[in-house]
């Protein structure tokens, strides 16, 4: 039978109180899915057949585009049905997969740009013990450990938020199922869930941060200790791609998940988790392709161009 606690779907609202503003974002999230695919596809391809590209920070770069590949996938297709028609449903079955989902690899996200950073340091700080320090087997144990630290997270916080009483109505004010939306939709209490909440936020939002910062800092002193132009031209170039990603990544995590209770800052987070969700996969590959030159003289081997004779 079905009962409160477990609906036979929901009804994702989305921005559906803006009727033609529902039909742009429809363009622009296709256009932006299809980037994404595109983007993250050329840069895995690039960082398994040029042997170019086999260094540790290319391997964590093809982790998190099969990440942002397999991220939007789990949910764009059901949010451009949902944009383009009247029918806004979602199974209760696709609302818990899309939630595991979800919540598994923005997790990943969160730690696998933290080991990214800590890859950043090492090659700016101890470029000579680089290759010893970071070693194959390293990487792979930290992808693993990053992989490993979203699916338990997931398996954590999913089986309390979908057992919670929602309210009869079964209207996810939200354009996909994640945490806070589900929360909002119960009837009964949710403190249990509020402080899961609240806890997971610290783990893997406030802690990644502050030890990406820690690292830039370490960074940043090093370079500072080394008066020479060459050297800050040297750091940027290392740097400056993750850094963008990491900057604009946690923006948008922030503004959704440590958001005030009210119904303005309800409605601003929607469009920062749309950005959050949908604009970050998308601009990670941009990003690490128009700023990278290893990777566009890759791209231009991978067409049969000599790239190399054109970038200095």
């Amino acid at each position: 039978m079905v009962n409160q606690s477990s609906p036979a779907g929901f009804l994702l609202l989305g921005f559906s109180e803006h009727p033609r503003l529902e039909k742009i974002l429809f363009v622009v999230v296709l256009l932006s899915y299809l980037l994404t695919l595109m983007g993250n596809t050329l840069i895995i391809l690039l960082s398994s057949l040029d042997l170019r590209l086999r260094s540790p920070m290319y391997f964590f770069l093809s982790n998190l585009s099969f990440l942002d590949l397999c991220f939007t996938t789990s949910f764009v297709p059901q949010m451009l049905i949902n944009l383009w028609g009247p029918k806004k449903t979602i199974s209760f079955l696709g609302c818990s997969v899309q939630l595991f989902i979800f919540l598994s690899l923005g997790t990943t996200e969160c730690i696998l740009l933290t080991v990214m950073a800590f890859d950043r340091y090492v090659a700016v700080c101890q470029p000579l013990h680089y290759a010893t320090i970071v070693h194959p087997r390293l990487c792979r144990q930290l992808a693993a450990v990053a992989w490993v630290m979203g699916l338990v997270q997931s398996l954590v916080q999913t089986p309390p938020t979908l057992r919670l009483p929602f309210c009869p109505h079964h209207q996810i004010d939200d354009f996909l199922c994640e945490v806070p939306s589900l929360i909002r939709l119960s009837c009964g209490d949710t403190t249990f869930n509020e402080i899961q909440l609240a806890v997971s936020s610290v783990i893997f939002v406030v802690i990644p941060v502050s030890l990406i910062l820690v690292s830039y800092g370490a960074i940043a002193r090093a370079v500072l200790r080394i008066n020479s132009a060459i050297a800050w031209k040297k750091a940027l170039r290392t740097c400056s791609s993750h850094l963008m990603v990491v900057t604009i990544f946690y923006s948008s995590v922030i503004a959704v998940y440590l958001q005030p209770k009210n119904p303005y800052a309800q409605e601003r987070g929607k469009f920062f988790g749309l950005f959050y969700a949908v604009g970050t996969p998308t601009l990670n590959p941009l990003i690490y392709t128009l700023r990278n030159k290893e990777v566009k003289r890759a791209f231009s081997r991978l067409l049969g161009k000599d790239g190399e004779s054109r970038e200095s």
